[in-house]
């Protein structure tokens, strides 16, 4: 009876403390994206780029291209990402190393000479790398409903 109470105890516990675990990690990623979306606001290429991983893929209407393409562009104004309204946040924490972020936004963009508005559902996916979060996958799907 002692070792199943014991049991019982030891389960609630590490249950609890990897509860509060992943809610740390949502919470650290949601601010991550949130600062990401700035960093692209203020064309901050070089934290962009620290935030990358080598390996990252950018997929966008336009097409989709690597993590050096990405910070060329964001550099040269050639996509100037100007103001992402987001709208609702959704986080799946799959191991202490993975994260997938959901992000609906509405994102006002200079392409080019051209201005425009879009509604956007954006997928992110961080992978921890030497202590640190990098993003790995930032997929642009344009929504065809009007916003709320």
């Amino acid at each position: 009876m002692r070792t199943s109470i014991f049991s019982l105890f030891i389960i609630v516990f590490f249950t609890q403390v990897s509860y509060a675990q992943n809610n740390a990690i949502e919470q650290e990623i949601k601010e991550l994206s949130r600062a990401k979306w700035q960093w692209m606001a203020d064309k901050d290429a070089d934290k962009l780029s620290s935030l990358f991983h080598d390996k990252s893929k950018f997929v966008h209407m336009g097409g989709t291209w690597g993590k050096d393409r990405e910070v060329d562009i964001i550099r040269s104004g050639g996509i100037h990402y100007k103001k992402a309204d987001i709208h609702e946040v959704m986080v799946e924490v799959l191991n202490e190393n993975t994260v997938i972020l959901w992000n609906r936004i509405t994102l006002l963009a200079a392409v080019g000479p051209n201005e425009v508005t879009n509604p956007f559902m954006v997928t992110e996916v961080y992978v921890m790398e030497d202590n640190y979060w990098k993003l790995a996958d930032l997929t642009f799907s344009k929504l065809l409903t009007p916003e709320p």
